[in-house]
């Protein structure tokens, strides 16, 4: 007997978080080559790579329902970036644990999406997946990053490390740690409610 598994969408004030579609790839691919959107990524995407994510993120979510979910804008259905949740079982401290993540079109930048769809996303990881805490973590010279996940709450966890995947010596290889428990993502609806509905 086969269990259906229950596909999540998440909706915002003005952001829709969804199934990837084959018609987001060519606006992925576009963004991914970006040197902007890539600073602190280890080189940009051609366009093979960007391909095999966006396939690889719509195959996360078709098993299991929730994932790195692209993002659009819900007046337009305008392909944004994306956002959302996978789990982190690299060698990273602390792991295994679940993670959140974003990335957006630079032209989407400075307009509070970035948090708008982070927010809903941590609120799902909290909600549904009844999550205890959830990390996030980038290279330590990502400033727009870390002031988002301050934002939103988490913490630096003191647990700064080298990204197992870059050279000892590569200029981005240092990245800190940031996590958020669930008591205290409670607190903060508390708060400033932020409500977010499953299509």
């Amino acid at each position: 007997m086969t269990t259906e598994i229950a596909h999540y969408t998440l909706t915002t004030d003005r952001l829709i978080l969804r199934q990837w579609l084959k018609s987001d790839i060519a606006a992925f691919t576009k963004m991914s080559a970006d040197p902007r959107v890539m600073r602190y990524f280890p080189s940009i995407l051609s366009e093979t790579q960007s391909t095999h994510i966006a396939k690889s993120l719509q195959q996360d979510i078709a098993q299991t329902g929730w994932g790195m979910w692209a993002l659009s804008l819900k007046e337009t259905g305008e392909f944004i970036g994306f956002t959302g949740l996978r789990p982190q079982n690299s060698d990273i401290p602390l792991s295994p644990f679940l993670e959140i993540a974003w990335r957006l079109d630079t032209h989407f930048w400075h307009k509070g999406y970035a948090s708008e769809a982070a927010t809903a996303a941590l609120a799902f990881a909290f909600d549904k997946l009844k999550a205890p805490v959830v990390y996030a973590f980038t290279t330590r010279t990502n400033v727009p990053s870390i002031t988002l996940m301050k934002r939103m709450g988490m913490k630096n966890m003191e647990q700064d490390f080298n990204h197992p995947l870059l050279d000892e010596h590569h200029p981005l290889v240092e990245h800190v740690l940031y996590g958020i428990q669930y008591d205290a993502w409670a607190s903060l609806m508390r708060e400033n409610p932020i409500i977010t509905t499953n299509l």
